[in-house]
């Protein structure tokens, strides 16, 4: 099974060119496949639905929750129709199969207070505080997720017309609107700021570190993490917190939900309806307020 996974592997980069961190998943839920049915012995094309049924069983004792078993499915499942495809395999044991039930869990988001104290906290007089200043205010003007915030190059800025393009999951390119607060802070980052952390050398990264190399994602999660205690906000900041904080203050003044999927860069609606209850109380406001029985 080793060289059919790292064959799979390929193929969902060469040909699927799907995103780095969505590849190092699936190789991550094979492996723990692999380790399982190499453990009972299983030949991989005598799998069948029980043996499916019996490695679940197998991911819930090891306290594995229903969202990560639902992806693990997911993967072994994608795993086996290409199996199929390359006539390795005649049908797929996981068709059938259903995932755990998964809760959605409201996202965890910052009120306008808590976003304010956040973009106000960087120190703008110094190099590394006009960048930070900058990726917050992107950040919440346009709800990219970290990944492609950091991957920015200068050819996606179009500061005179108002937008950027993003370069999102699965290779997809989206053009997303940017606001006054965000220009002006991407203006003076890319005219004062970067050349200073840029120094002697060439990066065509928008966001770079104090070495003038490309920001990384776990820097950015240390840099938003530390202002957000010196700002005195109640939980700890994640980076994704404030693409939730974007979506919910969108809909809290009334966007529709299909505007709010296109700009968050969701391929189904399912995915960014876990903002409806933002929806729900919105309704539930307007109808107190305007009908004459309420």
């Amino acid at each position: 099974m080793e060289e059919r996974v790292s064959d799979y592997i390929t193929y969902i980069t060469v040909e699927k060119g799907l995103s780095l961190n969505t590849i190092s998943a699936y190789r991550t839920d094979l492996q723990k496949f692999q380790s399982f049915i190499k453990k009972e012995r299983i030949d991989l094309r005598d799998i069948n639905s029980d043996e499916i049924q019996h490695f679940i069983t197998f991911l819930y004792r090891k306290n594995l929750d229903a969202r990560s078993i639902s992806r693990i499915i997911v993967t072994i499942r994608n795993f086996f129709r290409w199996l199929i495809l390359i006539g390795n395999l005649g049908v797929n044991p996981c068709e059938f199969i259903r995932s755990p039930k998964v809760w959605k869990k409201i996202p965890e988001v910052l009120s306008l207070e808590e976003v304010e104290e956040l973009l106000a906290q960087p120190n703008i007089s110094t190099p590394l505080g006009l960048r930070d200043k900058a990726m917050f205010e992107v950040l919440y003007a346009t709800g990219l997720r970290v990944s492609e915030l950091v991957s920015l190059q200068l050819s996606n800025l179009r500061l005179d017309l108002g937008y950027l393009n993003c370069l999102g999951k699965g290779g997809k390119i989206r053009v997303v609107p940017l606001g006054r607060s965000a220009i002006s802070s991407l203006e003076s980052y890319t005219s004062y700021s970067r050349p200073v952390l840029l120094k002697d050398t060439n990066s065509e990264f928008v966001f770079l570190n104090h070495r003038g190399k490309k920001l990384t994602r776990e820097g950015f999660w240390k840099i938003i993490a530390s202002n957000g205690r010196y700002a005195g906000i109640r939980v700890k900041l994640k980076p994704h917190m404030l693409r939730h904080s974007f979506a919910t203050h969108l809909l809290q003044r009334g966007a529709d939900l299909r505007t709010v999927q296109a700009m968050l860069g969701h391929s189904d609606i399912s995915t960014t309806e876990i903002y409806t209850h933002i929806l729900d109380d919105r309704l539930k406001g307007i109808y107190r307020k305007h009908h004459p029985r309420s």
